[in-house]
């Protein structure tokens, strides 16, 4: 367990630090030091658990049915959404799939990944404007240099920007003109099928 983020300042030494490390630290048994942290925090400390090995993940890539997405936040590298000690893939994962797995291990190839991160993650949340580069749907393109592209964040440092993405547009706006924003905001909130209606 690594220790991204406390809403309480006491604790804020411990971001980015190993759950092992703060119970070394604070002393006492392993499950008392866990609730401190619970209580002492609101009831929630953000954390990065470290379930799987590499092996696991490459095995799983390779699956026809396995998508890529991820479950990270928008974070900036300074001012107030660079706080706390973030997972490392708020800042590369789908640099990290093309630039490691696709160009330097092989596993797999770039025509099999793009599809895992765009088509294949929107059909699974019943999103089927996007995804897709066809005449009528939302123009969401990313233009990237594949022979470049990597991801450059740790879990030891993990504000570090990746590499090699170009152009990003978004609605058919382009964010991201080589390598720096434009600072237009065409993006808009996409509800999946679990959305209410009133």
């Amino acid at each position: 367990m690594l220790l991204v983020s406390f809403s309480n300042p006491k604790y804020r030494r411990f971001e980015g630090k190993r759950m092992s490390e703060v119970i070394g630290d604070l002393g006492g048994e392993p499950i008392d030091t866990l609730f401190e942290l619970l209580e002492n925090n609101g009831g929630s400390v953000p954390t990065v658990y470290f379930h799987h090995s590499e092996a696991d993940m490459r095995y799983a890539l390779k699956q026809s049915f396995v998508s890529i997405g991820s479950d990270g936040t928008a974070r900036k590298n300074e001012g107030h959404l660079a706080a706390g000690h973030p997972h490392p893939r708020d800042y590369g994962t789908f640099p990290r799939v093309l630039g490691l797995y696709v160009r330097e291990a092989g596993d797999l190839s770039l025509e099999e990944a793009i599809p895992k991160m765009t088509s294949a993650n929107a059909a699974k949340i019943g999103v089927f404007d996007r995804g897709l580069l066809r005449p009528g749907l939302a123009a969401d393109v990313t233009a990237f240099d594949a022979l470049r592209i990597i991801d450059h964040a740790t879990y030891e440092m993990p504000q570090k920007y990746s590499e090699g993405v170009e152009y990003v547009m978004v609605n058919g706006q382009i964010v991201l003109d080589r390598g720096r924003l434009t600072h237009a905001r065409p993006g808009v909130i996409l509800y999946g099928q679990g959305k209410k209606v009133d």
